[in-house]
């Protein structure tokens, strides 16, 4: 099929929502899209679910591969696409009927080696996949310098802007997919990963002002899992570390607040790899104690490891634990 811009949509037992998420491509006001449904290895009844729907749709392809993670079968779907454009979809988010036509229209005279972003919603469910609210994101236009500072900065709540690149709301030129694929190494955060090289390699960020994609927040997002995303985190400011030590200093509020994270949680694995990342000083609970070296800041975390957590967090103190320390410390 020759098609203009290929949709790669991956799932992993997210059959419930997959007819939603194809039915935004097929409704696109741009002819011609080819849709590729990629299954990375489901265990629910997404099978027949795509099979159904790729025998009312000639224009679907469906593909099975074992279970590799997101950014295998985004590898996986960009080598069978046919398209001189790319978009990826997860198969629980879906996308503006007129996404694809309008980013195209903004490209102008962009040339090679370009990357079409733009405006989102997120879209918050119940437990019965209710709407129960929903947040527009505008990113607008920004820099080059102005988006690979914003993708050192993570979790989001730690910015004062939204997350400018997410993957849904971009469309990619294939040839882009030749010099750089998703590592495969990150069970997360490997679409900051992605666009931070493409921005350091020189390709152009194109905004097209619009909300362009529609990306479901439910209770098995894997932003929900906390211990996964935090060694996501690190695992991609490692990669920053190795490659491009210059910006290490961009992760430094990042850095610090997942210090903070493993000292209340002892997670001391993943306090000795920030160890290896971290500038100094360091400001330790909500600012009270400072690190002003490495060495300190390891007795301080050996320190940490014989305290009992309620006499250092309020969230780990009951109503008796309370009461017994307001006796204790009182005037």
């Amino acid at each position: 099929m020759n098609t203009s811009v290929s949709v790669v949509i991956t799932t992993f037992n997210k059959a419930r929502y997959l007819e939603q998420s194809v039915n935004s491509v097929l409704g696109q006001s741009l002819p011609n899209v080819e849709c590729l449904i990629v299954d990375d290895g489901s265990t629910d009844d997404t099978k027949q679910v795509a099979e159904h729907l790729v025998s009312l749709h000639p224009q679907l392809r469906y593909f099975y591969k074992e279970n590799g993670g997101v950014s295998d079968a985004r590898n996986f779907g960009a080598q069978k696409a046919t398209g001189e454009w790319l978009q990826f979809l997860d198969a629980d988010d879906w996308i503006h009927e007129d996404k694809l036509r309008f980013q195209l229209s903004c490209r102008s005279d962009s040339g090679e080696n370009v990357v079409l972003y733009s405006d989102y919603e997120r879209v918050l469910v119940d437990r019965e996949d209710k709407v129960v609210k929903t947040v527009p994101y505008t990113v607008g236009e920004l820099t080059k310098e102005q988006l690979i500072e914003r993708l050192l900065i993570c979790p989001d709540f730690l910015a004062d802007s939204p997350f400018p690149l997410l993957q849904q709301s971009m469309l990619f030129q294939k040839s882009l997919l030749n010099q750089k694929s998703f590592d495969t190494n990150l069970k997360a955060c490997e679409d900051r990963e992605f666009v931070l090289e493409l921005l350091l390699k020189g390709v152009k960020f194109v905004y097209a002002p619009m909300i362009a994609a529609y990306y479901r927040k439910h209770r098995s997002n894997l932003t929900d899992n906390e211990r996964l995303m935090r060694e996501s985190y690190i695992g991609y400011f490692e990669l920053v570390q190795q490659h491009y030590p210059q910006l290490l200093p961009l992760c430094q509020k990042s850095v610090h607040y997942l210090i903070e994270q493993t000292f209340a949680e002892k997670d001391q694995e993943n306090f000795q790899r920030l160890a290896k990342l971290v500038e100094f000083p360091v400001y330790l609970w909500q600012g009270r104690i400072k690190a002003y070296n490495l060495v300190l800041l390891h007795i301080l975390y050996r320190l940490r490891s014989v305290i009992p957590n309620l006499l250092l967090y309020e969230k780990y103190r009951g109503p008796r634990s309370r009461r017994l320390l307001s006796l204790v410390f009182r005037n």
